[in-house]
């Protein structure tokens, strides 16, 4: 893609256009806030909607946004490694206003009761529904982790959200947690229930025997007369962030050079625009924006990072756009292309967050929503405990409702320290709310969530931390999967990420004391990625948290984070906590 300097200065002043002004609306009642944050005017002639990571949320829900994350060597300060003021500053939005809530954590409890619960399929139903009216033939691209994340997900073996997805009017998707329910199941729903309606495409998975594609790399469709490119890359390491047994026969990956010949090859059949709908992570996508050229936009997914403008990367052929839409179905992407002379020569990128309070549900969606709900709402909505202080999860190293789950897995299994996979995915619940067994469940959903208890010797439980340290913050994004640091329990230790691997970790302590690198300790954890679990018989951790839960009281006190000290690399603008 092409921008001249007149196009720079619009990217570079899109948080102009970010704020749509909504200081103004701050204090409006939601009809005419609505008007305000929704009232986006068509542009060009090519348009996509994008959605990601919505973890099998059908429903609103309460969502904190982090206050910690951290951007270190080239990427210190720079999106989307900016939190609450900085991203805001960045942005141009104004503190206070409705999508300075979607975008951070700033006053969070206030802001929560004032604005609302975000997502919500039926109400980003009637969002999608308004775009695709004011651009005709957009599409709507899902970047996946759609099929996991809920009770309801897990009970269907992703069902619900394959319905779901298919009256929202998904065009195309890639994966990631998808492939957690099995290749077979994958490829059931692929070959039966997406046929002639919903393209998975994928150019980065291939059999392990002979390479062949597992999935179509892409897909041209036309918008308006103009041939646009939807080229597939899902999360290119499925295999060692989540079991390999579940993707045996696949091989997946970053895969560069395959990706410029799909460009080349999708340029040569006459694509005019091509689009890389991606689940990598958005370091990962600024990095391959870098390398490949001929892409106009990259859409991605995975890290959660709700950017509300577009990133312009310089590469060989020109320049690429990236964008990342958030999680939880909170915010739909909408990407306007000016095509003409057969090249994109402007564009227009917002990103709105979907208001419950502001946009009514669909009925239709609403519908299909209660019928889904309908046999589990009892099993659901069944009250575990009342929380007296906020739970979140997002956050480099720690989150309350992980917090809570290390400390009912050490209490219960009479462990000295916990471990909690750092995913990003989970729902957040506001004080003097009860937790229900769907919130435990919106925390720890997945098809292989066993509750682990092992012995580790002191060693060992260093060379834990410091593997998934590297993975948080490796200076090459190549070398990131992505998440989160794994949540401690019990154990302090000091972190130093501007080290190299095997040195980030520092001063373990367990009670005040050194961890002893020969010593034995009872460790307790979940979702093992191990083959062998799945047939140990141990229960799920929702089994184990919700025993201690039954024995609070009816309440759970506010969680006190056991966070690592961090080292140098304060201060930081993805820092804030």
């Amino acid at each position: 893609m092409n921008l001249t300097k007149r196009e720079f200065m619009q990217v570079l002043g899109a948080g102009t256009m970010a704020g749509m002004g909504l200081g103004r609306y701050a204090r409006a009642d939601a009809a005419t806030a609505e008007a305000g944050l929704y009232d986006i005017p068509k542009f060009g002639n090519v348009s996509f909607l994008h959605m990601t990571d919505c973890h099998a949320q059908l429903k609103p829900i309460y969502f904190r946004e982090p206050s910690i994350n951290l951007g270190i060597g080239s990427m210190k300060g720079k999106l989307p490694h900016l939190v609450g003021e900085h991203l805001l500053k960045v942005s141009n939005i104004r503190p206070g206003t409705a999508e300075a809530h979607a975008l951070t954590y700033l006053d969070y409890e206030q802001a929560a009761k004032r604005y609302g619960k975000v997502g919500g399929f039926a109400h980003l139903a009637t969002l999608v529904k308004r775009m695709k009216a004011s651009r005709p033939g957009a599409l709507l691209l899902d970047g996946g982790d759609t099929w996991q994340g809920s009770g309801t997900a897990l009970w269907t073996n992703g069902q619900d959200m394959v319905d779901a997805c298919k009256l929202l009017g998904v065009d195309v998707m890639t994966g990631h947690w998808e492939f957690t329910l099995g290749m077979a199941r994958v490829l059931e729903i692929i070959e039966k229930d997406f046929a002639d309606k919903v393209d998975f495409v994928a150019q980065n998975v291939k059999t392990n025997d002979f390479g062949d594609p597992v999935f179509k790399p892409y897909v041209i469709r036309e918008i308006n007369g103009v041939p646009c490119a939807i080229i597939g890359q899902a999360f290119p390491y499925t295999p060692i962030a989540n079991p390999r047994y579940m993707v045996a026969d696949w091989a997946f990956g970053i895969q560069d050079d395959n990706m410029q010949k799909m460009v080349d090859e999708a340029r040569g059949k006459g694509a005019q625009v091509v689009v890389v709908l991606s689940h990598n992570g958005m370091d990962v996508d600024l990095k391959m924006a870098s390398r490949v050229s001929g892409i106009d936009a990259i859409m991605g997914g995975h890290t959660h990072d709700g950017m509300p403008v577009a990133s312009v990367i310089s590469n060989q052929g020109g320049k690429t756009l990236v964008t990342n839409a958030g999680s939880n179905s909170k915010f739909l992407g909408v990407l306007d292309f000016e095509v003409k002379d057969k090249k994109v020569t402007d564009f227009r990128y917002k990103l709105l967050p979907v208001f419950a309070n502001m946009l009514p549900a669909d009925a239709e969606m609403d519908a299909l929503i209660t019928k889904i709900r309908a046999p589990y709402e009892d099993k659901l909505n069944e009250k575990l405990a009342v929380t007296e202080g906020t739970l979140y999860r997002r956050g480099n190293f720690n989150g309350t409702g992980d917090q809570l789950l290390v400390d009912a897995l050490m209490e219960v299994q009479g462990a000295d320290i916990a471990f909690s996979p750092g995913f990003r995915w989970g729902t957040t619940l506001l004080p003097g709310q009860a937790i229900t067994r769907e919130w435990l469940l919106d925390m720890t959903a997945t098809t292989y969530s066993y509750a682990t208890l092992n012995d580790m010797k002191g060693s060992d439980i260093k060379t834990v931390l410091e593997d998934v340290c590297d993975n948080l913050f490796n200076p090459d994004p190549y070398y990131q999967q992505g998440g989160d640091m794994v949540r401690v329990g019990g154990l302090q230790y000091s972190c130093s990420p501007l080290q190299s691997m095997g040195k980030r970790i520092t001063d373990m302590r367990l009670n005040g004391k050194p961890i002893d690198a020969d010593k034995t300790y009872k460790v307790a954890g979940w979702a093992p990625v191990a083959e062998e679990a799945r047939n140990q018989g141990n229960q799920q951790v929702w089994e184990v948290v919700e025993t201690w839960l039954a024995a609070r009281g009816g309440k759970v006190s506010t969680r006190k984070l056991n966070a690592p000290k961090i080292l140098g690399a304060l201060p930081n603008p993805g820092y804030a906590a």
